[in-house]
């Protein structure tokens, strides 16, 4: 019996004798330690395995993954991915497979960004103008202290004034390029639609403020696609929202939710622009002085001096004709001048035509690998007043024979009313029935 309990007591031994033990076992036939790193090598490495929002500061083994390292395009990865593995592995063939790009590189391009890379650096731009939209750009990137500055600038004016090609001047003046909008996206066959439009642009344009690079949202005119023009026009779930939406953004600029996200995000606020002819048609609450700064554009005599000078500069008139001609028609927009411009080159087309045939002149203007190309055509003070009188003629024919008010009104017909000719219908000379 004490045979058996002496080899069947299990030996007692103390932590330190167990410990001694093992050291001396693991320093038997075993290789010199490695040292121990350093703390600072030790923080490298938990860096450049660092979770997503933080970018490796190292060479670390997953850099190629970190934020603004990774160039790599997710979809064409996958279609790149076909036929180099085992067919079991890929689903079906062809459109049915699994390896095809579902999106393809203009689909992650915005559709709003406007880009003025191609446009002149020569042209005009209204001292004036320039001033009020720089103003209203710094002060919605500024933090001033207990100011309450109006997020939207309403520029309106009269027809043809070059309200929206000042504007893009000025926006590539200040190396802006916009997130643009224009009144037929304003409207939709379905309900909430544009609203929705709005605050994805808005954002579109924060997030280009995130990466470090000033934007803004510019609205081309607001009144034809938010506005009520008269009793004839519908106001429409669509026109309340959009002008709802719009009061939201200008109150809470930094908190643009999409619908259905309702989680609290502070994003960078973004100036908007937006032009228009009567803003009288909008809600009266949108334009207020808190939520709209409003900007009358009527050029001035030098303001119109000065497109018109840029507008025929290639055409190398002088200054002296410019003015005179400006003097000339004082009640015409500012497109007057570019209309005129190419109203003075009808006869040299006219004489192409001629040379070339009516016949043979589709297969030298569609897909023709030479450009059909003119030479300058020689403008002189008089070219230009024949040609403006001739426009002007053409407006005041519109004024004079309105044909609506005859037809609607009376219905003149030939033989019932002397002539169906208009010149020789007496509603229209007489003034009435």
């Amino acid at each position: 019996d004490d045979i058996h309990t002496h080899l069947f007591t299990p030996p007692i031994f103390s932590l330190k004798t167990y410990t001694v033990m093992l050291s001396s076992k693991s320093t038997v036939g075993a290789r010199p330690a490695a040292k121990a790193t350093p703390k600072t090598q030790r923080k490298l490495s938990v860096v450049a395995m660092a979770g997503p929002g933080q970018r490796s500061q190292s060479g670390g083994r997953w850099r190629g993954l970190d934020a603004g390292v990774d160039m790599s395009d997710d979809q064409q990865d996958i279609a790149r991915g076909r036929d180099m593995v085992d067919s079991k592995f890929q689903g079906g063939f062809g459109q049915g497979g699994t390896h095809n790009a579902i999106m393809s590189s203009t689909d992650y391009q915005s559709q709003g960004q406007r880009s003025f890379d191609n446009m002149l650096d020569d042209f005009y731009i209204s001292p004036s103008f320039l001033d009020k939209l720089t103003l209203h750009v710094a002060k919605n990137f500024l933090e001033l202290p207990k100011i309450k500055v109006p997020l939207i600038l309403g520029i309106w004016g009269g027809k043809g004034q070059g309200k929206t090609f000042q504007t893009s001047l000025a926006y590539k003046k200040l190396d802006i390029a916009p997130i643009v909008m224009s009144a037929g996206e304003l409207e939709s066959g379905n309900a909430g639609e544009p609203a929705k439009l709005v605050r994805q642009r808005y954002r579109e344009a924060s997030d280009v403020v995130k990466k470090g690079k000033m934007c803004s949202l510019f609205i081309n005119d607001l009144d034809a696609g938010a506005g009520r023009m008269g009793g004839s026009t519908q106001y429409t779930v669509n026109n309340q929202m959009v002008n709802a939406t719009l009061m939201n953004i200008a109150d809470n600029p930094t908190n643009v939710q999409l619908p259905g996200n309702y989680q609290v995000e502070e994003i960078p606020r973004v100036p908007v622009v937006a032009t228009g002819n009567d803003f009288s048609t909008l809600y009266a609450p949108l334009i207020r002085d808190g939520r709209m700064e409003k900007f009358y554009w009527n050029p001035t005599r030098e303001d119109r001096i000065g497109v018109a000078l840029g507008i025929f500069k290639e055409d190398n008139v002088t200054r002296q004709d410019i003015e005179m001609l400006v003097d000339q028609f004082p009640g015409q927009s500012i497109d007057f001048f570019g209309a005129l411009r190419a109203r003075v080159y009808d006869d040299v087309i006219r004489q192409w035509i001629d040379t070339t045939s009516i016949e043979g002149m589709g297969a030298l203007l569609v897909n023709n690998r030479n450009p059909v190309q003119f030479p300058t055509v020689s403008m002189n003070s008089q070219t230009l007043m024949q040609y403006g009188t001739m426009l002007v003629q053409e407006q005041d024919n519109i004024k004079r024979v309105q044909l609506a008010d005859s037809y609607l009104d009376g219905a003149v017909l030939a033989g019932s009313d002397g002539s169906s000719v208009p010149e020789q219908a007496p509603s229209l000379i007489g003034g009435g029935f």
